[in-house]
């Protein structure tokens, strides 16, 4: 699976994240507002965010997020933890945009055009949040990911974090919120 596309809908282009995108990224990721509900909520934090953002680009599978008609990065994205086991999964995640691009169905947007890509080469998509990340949560219900039984415990700043982990399949996908019959 190709995790750093050049993937477009008709308002966003997203394309890989490269290091020139660090202070755009950044003048977005220090409004802690973005990462109240977020386990790791001091993101906004340059030294955490530059933590946060060299990984992204170390890892790959990094996306910037931008807005077509203004030219601007509004966010990013990631494919991670690729796995070719029992017809292939991807995590989705990672994900942040800037507060005014939130409720204008961006994050559908973004994420049917993903979904749409992933599905094309694994059965699963995953996504791992916060277990106090409602807001996340949500939003992620709202595209048609369902709760798992599977959890992931991690530790930041020396508290146990419980990660939440959803999941939509391909078949789901096709009949879900996001599927193509149900664009508009």
């Amino acid at each position: 699976m190709d995790r750093q596309p050049i993937l477009q809908t008709e308002r966003l282009l997203l394309r890989p994240l490269a290091q020139e995108d660090w202070e755009a990224l950044f003048a977005i990721a220090s409004d802690p507002a973005i990462w109240e509900q977020h386990p790791m909520h001091d993101r906004w934090r340059e030294d955490v965010f530059r933590a946060f953002f060299d990984d992204a680009l170390a890892k790959g599978g990094a996306l910037a997020v931008i807005d077509k008609a203004k030219d601007t990065i509004i966010g990013s994205t990631r494919f991670q933890a690729f796995d070719e086991e029992d017809g292939g999964s991807v995590e989705i995640g990672w994900t942040f945009l800037a507060r005014k691009y939130w409720g204008k169905g961006i994050n559908h947007e973004m994420k049917r055009v993903m979904l749409a890509h992933a599905l094309e080469s694994v059965e699963r998509v995953d996504f791992r949040v916060g277990e106090t990340n409602y807001r996340s949560r949500q939003a992620l219900e709202n595209i048609g990911a369902m709760r798992t039984s599977r959890t992931e415990l991690a530790k930041y700043q020396g508290k146990r974090v419980l990660h939440i982990v959803y999941a939509i399949s391909r078949d789901a996908f096709a009949t879900g919120p996001l599927s193509a019959a149900d664009e508009s």
